[in-house]
This record gives structure tokens, C-alpha cells and sequence, in this order.
């Protein structure tokens, strides 16, 4: 259950972040991803992250959608680990340039999601 509200405390601060700053939130996504731990990082936090929403998703207001949300993490995580760590790492450049200048409609956009998580955790 924290772990769930951290996670939507989390993804609301790097939403701020890319509305308030987004060629910063795009720097940071170039320096992370020329780290050598980059991928092993990227692959393992998805994972885990994934496996306690489903655990504790019926510990929450909303658990279908938390359910859903770590089968998704889960998924992403498995996905991203039969990827190439050159291909990660190539695919995270060219959406921090892309991107960058739709971060701020974006963070803006996903506000709703970590409120929902922070809403849904704080239930019981």
C-alpha cells in the first residue's frame, strides 16, 4: 500500500518536472540512459514494481485497475528484458529528443494517473 502511494508521490513529482522543466526531464532521460546499469535498472524496477501492485492491488480502492497496472509493469519489464540493451538504450534517446518538446503536454496530461494511485493506496 506506501508503496503504491510512493510510486503515485513519485510519477507525480516527474509529471511537475516535465510541465515545469521538460528540456531538464529530457537531459535527465539522455544522462540515465548512457549509464552502464541503465537497462538492468530499467528492467528490474519495472518487475518488481509490477509484482507488489498485483500483490497489494486488493488492498486498494480501486484493485481491478492496480491489478492491471502491475500486469502491465510486468509485462513492459519481461518485454524490455528480451531487448538489447543497445536497442533500450538507442529507443530511450530518440524518445528524450522527440519528446522533448511534449513533455509539458504530456505531464500535464498524466497528472490523473498518479493521483489515482495515491487515492487508491490511501483507501484502507
Amino acid at each position: 500500500m506506501y508503496f503504491i502511494a510512493f510510486a503515485g508521490l513519485l510519477m507525480l513529482l516527474l509529471n511537475l518536472v516535465m510541465v515545469v522543466k521538460p528540456e531538464s526531464f529530457s537531459k535527465g532521460i539522455i544522462s540515465f540512459s548512457e549509464q552502464p546499469y541503465f537497462h538492468i535498472v530499467e528492467v528490474s524496477s519495472r518487475i518488481i514494481a509490477g509484482l507488489i501492485f498485483i500483490h497489494y492491488s486488493a488492498d486498494t480502492l480501486f484493485p481491478q485497475a492496480i491489478f492491471a497496472i502491475g500486469i502491465v509493469l510486468v509485462c513492459v519489464g519481461v518485454g524490455l528484458a528480451f531487448t538489447p540493451a543497445r536497442l533500450h538504450r538507442k529507443f530511450a534517446l530518440w524518445s528524450a529528443h522527440y519528446f522533448k518538446n511534449k513533455f509539458r503536454f504530456i505531464g500535464l496530461f498524466s497528472v490523473p494517473l498518479p493521483l489515482l494511485l495515491i487515492y487508491s493506496a490511501s483507501y484502507s
